[in-house]
């Protein structure tokens, strides 16, 4: 069952996303991911690894910032692979968009967007979620 978790704060809130990802793994997943805005731009790490290898991740990358968002995910459209692990990002990756559920017109909706010109990084009804929030 995928899982979101949400945090802001004046203080570093990945070990707070990163933990709450772990509160959730007894539901089970396919992959995770973290989104954060960090020095004036949306850093991400994804995987189809356990929280544990996704917090590894992070540290070795230098995630750190105050507003942030994490997320399980179930596959429902596209394959479990990091490029279809959620937060997935708008076309200019200044919007980090996570989501549970399924979005019923996601083909049309992705359609009009690629005639716009816009390029897809996964096969998930989310991308187009960020991408057609990024349009507005």
């Amino acid at each position: 069952m995928c899982g979101i978790v949400g945090a802001v704060s004046n203080r570093n809130i990945v070990p707070i996303l990163i933990e709450g990802l772990k509160r959730l793994e007894y539901r089970g997943y396919d992959s995770c991911g973290v989104a954060v805005h960090q020095g004036g731009q949306l850093k991400r790490a994804r995987s189809t690894a356990r929280v544990a290898e996704l917090e590894a991740g992070v540290a070795q990358d230098g995630i750190a910032a105050g507003t942030g968002i994490a997320h399980t995910r179930w596959a429902t459209h596209g394959p479990p692979c990091d490029e279809n692990s959620h937060p997935h990002l708008d076309q200019s990756s200044q919007i980090a968009v996570v989501h549970n559920g399924v979005i019923e017109n996601y083909d049309q909706l992705k359609e009009r967007l690629l005639k716009a010109g816009h390029q897809f990084a996964s096969t998930t009804d989310t991308e187009v979620l960020a991408h057609l929030i990024g349009e507005h």
